[in-house]
């Protein structure tokens, strides 16, 4: 077993934190039918009324009412014509408060028959840039990454402020507060939804790849709470990310993130046992690894690394390494230490120097690889991580050190606040301690 293959089992994460678990009580066809809808809506309305807040305040109700309302009464006829007509209900119902032209304005819809409404409402099309639109909006440079996540989960994933609360760990009240400075913010900064130029798209699409990769990472190995895995997440940012892909196809680092998140969510079903312990990628069960996710992305890393500009796609190389390996015993770990070599060069980025070290053990030993983790620890930022006093345990284990090595797994199990990682931690030190238990 290899707390190496733990760590590699994770994207090559930096040190923020992004969400955590979604889950819902809604069927899945209803969840899946919402979330798709959710961002038409939202474009048709935002570029009719030009008030983001003011429409997405709006379509939350209308989301929350078909949530209450379709599982008992089933799926209307044309749930997109039903979404457009109650959002459009919930927004007069706001402004008849502010303005007397507005309420007058409601009192002419309602005196329209609902079916006309819904004829002439589903008439506007979405246009099939919304939800990229939308993204892009909600990733809005003034916004900080908090606020950002949490906003692209509510315009885009149709998330409620509820679910994005749970995600955060966070009180109702605190993550409508946040959500509504978020918009508020884009309000003060003249955010206006719309296609950007391109000199803009392109400054801002970093940010929004940054987003969608720590969405993911949270749903994938989520950094708190019980559950290792939290799938609404990853599940989300792979929709969202597919649908960047496939509006900006000849963006190389995009492709590579959706390569990235197809090849390490292809071990999500072998990640955890039936008590939703943790198994290191090295003991999984390979022949449980979505080989339909590894191809894809494969093909889609094969396409694009040669244009490869940023780590994207060398992230997703390093995991192609790991899924292409027929047992962890075949894993290329020179290929995996030159990739991270790289990176390196690139950027001074913790984490990445971290994989580095452990790819670089992997290579040359446990006691070459203890002297790169000596000079990590110099850093303030890797110091007192636990990934990396993990990591040090494994290697004094490989090394012989046993009591040394019992020692840093329960000072790194003391530090992680995921429990299923915590509990792996001091399985393994009691493990070593009592190995015949």
């Amino acid at each position: 077993m290899s707390i190496a293959l733990v760590l590699a089992d994770r994207s090559a994460r930096g040190l923020e934190l992004g969400t955590g678990a979604v889950t819902d009580t809604l069927a899945p066809q209803y969840q899946r039918l919402l979330r798709d809808l959710a961002p038409q809506v939202l474009g048709i309305l935002t570029r009719r009324y030009k008030d983001f807040g003011a429409v997405e305040d709006a379509l939350q109700e209308a989301l929350m009412a078909a949530a209450a309302q379709w599982p008992g009464e089933g799926i209307p006829n044309n749930p997109r014509a039903w979404l457009l007509h109650v959002t459009t209900r919930r927004l007069t119902d706001q402004v008849r408060v502010e303005a007397a032209r507005k309420r007058r304005e409601a009192h002419v819809i309602s005196l329209i028959p609902d079916t006309l409404q819904l004829s002439m409402l589903d008439n506007e099309q979405s246009s099939h840039d919304d939800a990229l639109e939308l993204l892009f909006l909600s990733c809005h440079p003034s916004l900080s990454h908090a606020s950002a996540i949490a906003l692209t989960l509510r315009a885009v994933g149709g998330l409620t402020t509820r679910e994005i609360a749970r995600a955060f760990f966070v009180p109702e009240a605190t993550m409508a507060q946040r959500i509504s400075r978020a918009k508020q913010t884009l309000k003060e900064a003249g955010a206006s939804f719309g296609e950007l130029p391109l000199e803009e798209r392109a400054a801002r699409l970093p940010l929004v790849m940054h987003v969608l990769y720590l969405v993911f990472n949270e749903g994938y190995a989520a950094s708190a709470g019980d559950e290792l895995i939290r799938p609404d997440l990853s599940n989300e940012a792979l929709r969202l990310t597919r649908i960047l892909h496939q509006h900006l196809p000849e963006q190389h680092e995009v492709a590579g993130l959706l390569a990235l998140l197809l090849l390490t969510d292809a071990r999500r079903r072998a990640r955890t046992g039936p008590a939703g312990e943790l198994i290191p990628l090295d003991e999984q069960e390979r022949s449980l690894w979505d080989r339909a996710a590894i191809a894809e992305g494969i093909a889609l890393v094969a396409a694009h690394l040669p244009y490869a500009q940023g780590d994207y796609l060398l992230q997703a190389a390093v995991a192609a390494a790991h899924d292409q390996a027929p047992s962890a015993d075949e894993t290329s770990w020179e290929d995996i230490m030159g990739l991270y070599g790289v990176m390196l060069t690139r950027a001074d980025n913790p984490m990445v120097a971290l994989n580095h070290a452990i790819a670089f053990a992997m290579v040359h030993g446990p006691v070459a690889g203890l002297a790169r983790l000596d000079e990590l620890e110099r850093d303030p930022r890797l110091a007192q991580h636990y990934r990396l006093i993990a990591a040090r345990a494994h290697l004094l284990e490989r090394a012989g050190g046993v009591a040394a090595a019992v020692d840093c797994y329960r000072r790194a199990a003391a530090l992680t606040l995921s429990t299923a990682e915590r509990d792996y931690l001091y399985f393994r030190a009691a493990r070593l301690e009592a190995p015949t238990a």
